[in-house]
């Protein structure tokens, strides 16, 4: 099973083994709902049950089950905080940058590649995608992006004249 990532462990926070939260995700609150956690570094991952979680403005004080001291808590400090791809919630429009990794990018029957990494920039985010020819950048505008089918792994663009160099 796939799975997303929502934050990194900072420090501990308190005696009781809290584990103080850089949250990586757009919304925060999301902790709040959160029944179990991921918690990964490399190649080692460890489940663990949330008994609470508080949400404060830069980050969000995490409670799991079998962290108890602070010294079980700071073995914890810099690994990764996670959840099942299938505890994300749907948005009610458009999709998740996670989502869109992986994808096919087409320009019409022409295949460009696969898209690598999601940009964000001050105006527009911007869509590398690697293929043959290289690295394209994709601005990802509505008048280029033409459909995303997030199911079939696929987008469809029309690429602005001049942007690929033949």
């Amino acid at each position: 099973m796939e799975e997303v990532l929502i934050g990194e462990v900072l420090r501990p926070h308190g005696v009781s083994g809290m584990l103080k939260v850089y949250p990586i995700t757009s919304d925060p609150e999301r902790f709040s709902q959160l029944r179990e956690v991921i918690l990964g570094k490399g190649k080692t991952n460890q489940r663990f049950k949330v008994i609470s979680a508080r949400v404060q403005p830069d980050h969000v004080l995490l409670s799991v089950e079998g962290i108890e001291s602070v010294e079980q808590a700071e073995a914890f400090r810099g690994w990764e905080v996670r959840i099942d791809r299938s505890e994300v919630p749907p948005l009610q429009d458009g999709w998740y940058y996670f989502e869109l990794e992986g994808m096919k990018v087409y320009d019409g029957e022409t295949f460009l590649g696969v898209l690598t990494q999601v940009l964000e920039t001050g105006a527009n985010d911007v869509y590398i995608v690697k293929g043959a020819r290289g690295e394209i950048c994709v601005p990802a505008l509505k008048s280029v992006v033409k459909h995303v089918d997030v199911k079939g792994r696929r987008m469809d663009v029309v690429l602005p004249p001049g942007l690929l160099e033949d």
